[in-house]
């Protein structure tokens, strides 16, 4: 398949083998965003109004914060509360908020404006990679090296997979090597888990951990589709 402008970011992800590629293609949107919505959006109207609206999830106001323009995060808090303070609170402090004004507090605290950019990016995303899994031989082998896909991303891949990209025996083997991608690694996570577990053991001391010394640390990544945060304590 002739590589284009669509299908050269899904080759670039695919050629590294470590860790989950949807993942790598979620935090390539991510940072895409944060850098869009700290830079060239804030000359936009549109976006603005939608930020305004729906705010950030803690990730990415941490992401804008730490990579952004100091001045670019000030004017977004700025018409952000602006708009929160307007529509959560009464107009007299004497009266009591209504259960809108309260709802309205709990979905701002679930809403995030590049969430939203990218589970509706990361669907687009996919579907090119149906079409070159369906058409492309050197990517099949490059889907089929990659190191695992994570649990929340098979449910993803799986979950939009079309029929009508590939023919049916390509299909049939895409979920097979899919399945494989995730059930596979999750079979050895458990058996690394137990391993690990199984050194606690006194009857155990001095034994070989073989590969299970970060079986933790590589269970949450492929549980949570994130790497543990040694930041938070």
């Amino acid at each position: 398949m002739k590589p284009n402008i669509t299908t050269i970011p899904i080759t670039e992800l695919f050629t590294d083998t470590d860790g989950c590629p949807i993942c790598r293609m979620h935090r390539m949107l991510e940072e895409q965003y944060v850098e869009y919505i700290t830079g060239a959006a804030m000359m936009a109207p549109d976006v603005r109004v939608k930020t305004n609206r729906v705010g950030f999830c803690h990730r990415h106001f941490s992401m804008m914060v730490n990579n952004g323009p100091r001045l670019s995060n000030a004017l977004l808090l700025q018409t952000h509360i602006d708009e929160l303070r307007k529509k959560v609170f009464p107009k007299k402090n004497t009266d009591l908020p209504d259960k809108k004004m309260l709802a309205s507090i709990r979905e701002n605290d679930r809403t995030c404006y590049v969430c939203d950019r990218i589970e509706h990016d990361i669907l687009h995303l996919l579907a090119t990679v149906y079409v070159q899994y369906g058409s492309d031989p050197e990517f099949r082998k490059q889907y089929q090296n990659q190191d695992f896909i994570c649990l929340d991303h098979y449910a993803l891949v799986m979950g939009n997979a079309n029929k009508k990209a590939m023919n049916k025996s390509t299909f049939k083997e895409f979920c097979e090597v899919t399945n494989k991608l995730s059930k596979g690694y999750m079979d050895t996570l458990y058996d690394d888990v137990t391993h690990f577990a199984s050194m606690f053991d006194y009857r155990n001391q001095g034994g070989d951990y073989k590969n299970s010394k970060d079986a933790i640390e590589r269970s949450v990544r492929f549980l949570t589709s994130y790497p543990v945060d040694e930041n938070l304590k």
